[in-house]
C-alpha cells in the first residue's frame, strides 16, 4: 500500500502552488485524493496524497490534526498494532476519548500527543514514512520505520528544507538546482543501488532506517536521532539469549 508525503520548511516567501504541484508528482502514489496544510507565517507547507486502506471515507483524510490541534500529520504506511495502540490508550487516559475514524494516522496523532515522537516510535509496529508538524514549538519531524520499506529524501534548496517520498517531487521545487553525486554514482555502480543515507543527487539524502529527523523554523542543521537499529538488538540477543524450541521461535 502507497501514499505519498512531500513538503517544504522556508524563510522566505512562497507561493500556494508550489506544494500542488509537489504533491501532484506523487499521483501515482494515492489517486484516492490529496490534502495540503499551509501556514505561511512559519513557512511551512504539507502535501499528501492518499490510497485509503484501513479507513475509506473522509475521516482518513490527510494532513490531518491530532486532538488539541498542536500536531499536524502526513503520513506513508501502516501501523500493523495501530488498534493495540488505541486500546492502550484508552486504557490509560483519564477522559473517555474520541475517536473520529477507524484510520491508523489518527491512532499515530494521538499516541504523539500522549507520549510524545520518540516514544511512540518505539511502539509503532510497522512500515511508515512520517511528517508531522509541532505548531506550539514550531518543529517538523520526520520518521523512518525500521527497515526503512517506505522511502523518505530530504535536502536543501537555497532558503528552503524539503522532503518527499520520491526525488521526483523536490524536482518541481523553485528552487532544485541539483547536480549528480559522484560519489553516489561510484556506489550505484559498485552495489547496484545507492544505500542511505544518500541519493543520486547532491544535498540530497535518504533518511536512515529506524532514526527520525528534528528541524526547527529557524533551519538550522537538522538534528538526527536513531530510535531502532540491529545493533542494539544484536546487543540485547546476546545479553538475553532466546531459549526456546524451533516451533516457538518460528511463533
Amino acid at each position: 500500500n502507497m501514499c505519498g508525503v512531500t513538503g517544504f520548511l522556508t524563510n522566505k516567501e512562497f507561493q500556494e502552488e508550489t506544494i500542488v504541484k509537489m504533491t501532484e508528482k506523487l499521483f501515482h502514489r494515492g489517486p484516492d485524493s490529496d490534502g495540503f496544510w499551509i501556514d505561511k507565517n512559519a513557512g511551512l507547507a504539507l502535501g499528501h496524497k492518499r490510497l485509503a486502506i484501513l479507513d475509506l471515507s473522509e475521516n482518513g483524510h490527510q494532513p490531518m490534526d491530532s486532538p488539541s490541534g498542536r500536531y499536524i500529520l502526513s503520513y506513508n504506511g501502516e501501523i500493523y498494532n495501530h488498534l493495540e495502540i488505541r486500546d492502550e490508550i484508552e486504557k490509560t487516559s483519564s477522559s473517555a476519548v474520541m475517536w473520529k475514524g477507524s484510520s491508523d494516522s489518527e491512532t499515530i496523532l494521538h499516541a504523539i500527543e500522549k507520549w510524545g515522537i520518540k516514544h511512540s516510535l518505539n511502539i509503532f509496529t510497522g512500515q511508515f514514512a512520517i511528517a508531522i508538524w509541532d505548531k506550539k514549538v514550531k518543529k517538523l519531524f520526520l520518521a523512518r520505520d525500521r527497515f526503512g520499506e517506505k522511502p523518505l529524501y530530504y535536502g536543501f534548496f537555497s532558503n528552503s528544507f524539503v522532503f518527499s517520498s520520491e526525488l521526483k517531487a523536490l524536482k518541481v521545487h523553485p528552487s532544485f538546482q541539483v547536480e549528480i553525486d559522484r560519489n553516489s554514482l561510484a556506489l550505484f555502480m559498485r552495489y547496484k543501488y545507492i544505500p542511505a543515507q544518500y541519493s543520486i543527487y547532491k544535498g540530497i539524502f535518504k533518511l536512515k532506517p529506524g532514526t527520525f529527523l528534528t528541524i526547527s523554523q529557524d533551519q538550522k542543521k537538522p538534528k538526527i536521532e536513531t530510535y531502532w537499529s540491529t545493533s542494539r538488538v544484536a546487543l540485547e540477543g546476546v545479553r538475553n539469549p532466546f531459549v526456546g524450541s524451533d516451533s516457538q521461535a518460528i511463533d
